[in-house]
């Protein structure tokens, strides 16, 4: 049997599945023992099995979906290498069940019959549980060290650098700014002064960049860079841990963790302040990119050699108009010297690739082939809709004609059926 091999481990410090390359060991040995070919080896390091947002993962569930994958099944060390959460191990595991390809776990062999799923369900279902409780552990212990002034991030901000400090047995961290005449403190410092006299993002990272400044990470500065620096409350000693949008504490409901004066502060609490009411002051109202329009055919579908986006711009007064890479309009020309690209010459050569290669006689069969499948799906449901629906307004309309009839033969009157009569008639 052709088979693909999937290891994972997760991003979880506590996590004590095997490594990456003892579950591949272990995956090649039992598909050589039971004489399977393998055909891919997929892989996902420091990824979480709560969701399915692996590219690896991904990338094997693609080629499962096509018209003829490659493979029967798919190997895992256990059920939660392949996922943690039920929902997604129900639904990736039905999709590959209707296109004929197994999940088999080498180290929990079940049965293909009812007592053989009911005891896969009840694994996942405690791996799914120990993964939430998990993370809600290691949460908790997070919050902890954040009340306590422990820096709990990665890596350090710019201009500061982390101290190991001995919390017990464990070694936690705080923060501790650069030398003070050290170029990255001279460079926040820089930057703050710039804000707080009305420069705006784009202009101070073109001016860093011209001057050969760079980032912690060797790169050029831009626009969205600048703007993390001047709100990140680090820079006045602030520690924040859970007040940033999209962060899990935010959705569960707990207050943020603020501890004032954690580490020493590069920047004023006053001059971080009135920065920010700048900022607050000169923002564009936001607006949500779905509700406006793209006036440019290939907005968010072209890239530039460097591998930023291309956005369009206009000149002379919007007579012209241009695909640009957003590095260089953001860094400027000493990030990215692509040429511009004029917008109408660029689209044209795509429409006509796209209407030679891929609007084909035999693509487009294949494309009304899928919808009209996908149509029929739906159109299943929605008749079963209109059945129930249907059936429900008939059983209506004979309650009424039986409460007519009484009400003709004057059994009961009419104050006696008029609340019945309309509850019926609004439903």
């Amino acid at each position: 049997m052709k088979v693909s091999i999937y290891s994972r481990v997760s991003s979880d410090s506590q996590d004590v599945d095997l490594s990456i390359s003892a579950q591949l060991r272990a995956l090649r040995d039992y598909a050589a023992k039971h004489d399977h070919e393998i055909v891919r080896e997929y892989v996902d390091e420091a990824e979480s099995g709560r969701t399915a947002d692996c590219p690896a993962f991904r990338e094997m569930i693609a080629l499962a979906k096509t018209k003829h994958p490659p493979f029967e099944a798919i190997l895992v060390w256990k059920l939660n290498r392949f996922a943690r959460s039920r929902v997604d191990s129900i639904t990736y595991k039905k999709l590959l069940r209707d296109r004929g390809i197994k999940v088999i776990s080498i180290n929990e062999p079940l049965e293909d019959s009812p007592s053989g799923h009911l005891l896969e369900g009840v694994i996942e279902t405690i791996d799914e549980f120990y993964s939430e409780n998990l993370g809600q552990d290691i949460k908790r212990g997070i919050r902890e060290n954040a009340e306590r002034g422990f820096y709990t991030g990665g890596r350090a901000p710019y201009g500061y650098h982390k101290i190991p400090v001995n919390d017990g047995t464990k070694t936690m961290y705080k923060l501790e700014p650069d030398t003070k005449g050290s170029v990255a403190v001279q460079t926040i410092c820089c930057i703050f002064d710039m804000a707080l006299n009305g420069r705006g993002c784009k202009d101070i990272a073109k001016i860093l960049n011209k001057e050969g400044s760079r980032t912690s990470t060797g790169q050029c500065w831009g626009k969205t860079t600048v703007h993390k620096v001047l709100n990140n409350e680090a820079y006045c000693g602030t520690l924040v841990w859970g007040g940033r949008p999209g962060h899990p504490a935010i959705h569960s409901g707990v207050p943020p963790v603020r501890v004032d004066n954690a580490w020493p502060a590069i920047i004023a609490q006053e001059t971080f302040l009135q920065v920010r009411q700048k900022m607050s002051a000169n923002a564009p109202e936001a607006t949500h990119p779905r509700t406006v329009p793209s006036f440019y055919l290939l907005s968010g579908l072209l890239f530039c050699s460097c591998g930023h986006a291309m956005i369009g711009r206009s000149a002379k007064s919007h007579q012209y108009y241009y695909y640009m890479c957003n590095r260089s309009h953001k860094q400027g020309k000493d990030a990215c010297d692509a040429r511009s690209l004029p917008k109408d010459k660029v689209e044209r050569l795509v429409v006509d690739q796209i209407k030679d290669k891929v609007l084909t006689h035999e693509h487009l069969e294949e494309l009304a082939k899928l919808v009209n499948e996908e149509l029929d799906s739906t159109q299943g449901i929605h008749k079963e809709r209109m059945d129930a629906i249907n059936a429900t307004l008939n059983d209506v309309k004979a309650r009424l004609s039986r409460l007519y009839d009484i009400l003709e033969t004057g059994k009961l009157n009419l104050d006696d059926l008029a609340p019945r009569l309309r509850q019926l008639k609004a439903r």
